[in-house]
């Protein structure tokens, strides 16, 4: 059974959006409002703002990590997790399927970012004179990250903005260039964050090929067995987990925490992932809102999701403050 408390899930006292991010080695922010979500389901204190502040200090950054996509990123971790993900060859083909070609591309995008703090997809557009539009232009950041050189900035307005990675951070990111070091540190952040796991599953979940979390995984000391599960008298913790979480992204299979009959309701298909109930460790049922309304559809009896319902919308009340 996978352990709700290495997934920080039973809400330990205390912990900033810092730790929250160190502690799971990455936390997915492809769609900012259900990575926000993920900081709440983790932390009964914790607002918006908390996040946004770690965000704007530097502490975290969002960025393509684990399997290409974006992720939080505690600042410290970016050296050895930017040795092992992402790769150029997807980035180049996805520009030239833009039509975005030309053997100038990095220092086209580094020089529209650099020195101009934040610019959002519009700004780059214009500053980068008709040679990338759309997707093209995210793309074009991309290459950038790949090299170091780009990160993204705090949201504007409710849009992405894209920074140069010296500008943001004081120094581009320079991968870790131990290998092995940057496989080890992988492997143990995964399976503290994880439990139980196999290699199959980091390879999941950091986009490595198998062979490589297996290195890792040979590199990595056995971490200490999680806390004991919750007593049976005990009730077992409920959470509303959101899209994208964590718990159910972090291994190859969702089968332990999912029964089959209910898999279409949690993965529709089109690449949604709708949010999950969590009672203990599986999920009971989907949730969804509009603004601060929540609404949940169980899969069966469920307990009482009241508090839960409660602290969504005390979040959601607590919004980031507007630049």
């Amino acid at each position: 059974m996978r352990s709700v408390e290495a997934q920080l899930l039973h809400r330990p006292p205390g912990l900033t959006g810092g730790e929250i991010v160190r502690a799971l080695g990455a936390v997915q922010a492809q769609d900012v409002p259900s990575a926000l979500l993920a900081f709440r389901a983790r932390s009964a204190t914790l607002t918006p703002a908390d996040v946004e502040a770690a965000w704007e200090g530097r502490e975290i950054v969002r960025t393509w990590g684990p399997r290409g996509t974006l992720h939080f990123v505690h600042a410290d971790d970016l050296p050895w997790l930017h040795a092992l993900t992402g790769s150029v060859t997807g980035t180049l083909r996805r520009l030239a399927e833009e039509g975005v070609t030309g053997d100038d591309l990095l220092p086209l995008i580094t020089g529209a970012l650099e020195g101009q703090g934040p610019l959002t997809k519009a700004d780059l557009e214009e500053r980068l004179k008709g040679r990338a539009r759309g997707q093209g232009v995210v793309h074009l950041v991309a290459l950038a990250a790949h090299h170091g050189l780009a990160v993204l900035g705090p949201q504007r307005a409710g849009k992405p903005t894209y920074v140069h990675a010296a500008d943001w951070l004081g120094a581009p990111v320079r991968p870790e260039p131990d290998r092995d070091r940057a496989l080890r540190e992988l492997a143990i952040r995964y399976r503290r964050a994880h439990h139980p796991a196999t290699p199959d599953d980091l390879a999941a979940w950091s986009g490595l090929p198998l062979g490589a979390a297996r290195t890792a995984w040979g590199l990595s000391a056995a971490p200490p067995p999680p806390p004991a599960e919750e007593p049976a008298e005990e009730p077992a913790t409920v959470r509303l987990a959101p899209a994208f979480d964590e718990y159910v992204l972090g291994w190859r299979s969702r089968d332990p925490v999912l029964a089959p009959e209910h898999a279409k309701k949690v993965f529709p298909g089109g690449g949604v992932l709708r949010p999950v109930v969590l009672v203990g460790a599986m999920i009971r049922g989907v949730w969804a809102r509009k603004g601060a309304q929540v609404t949940v559809q169980p899969f069966g009896e469920l307990p009482d999701v009241d508090d839960e319902i409660a602290d969504v919308r005390r979040f959601l009340n607590n919004p980031p403050r507007k630049p």
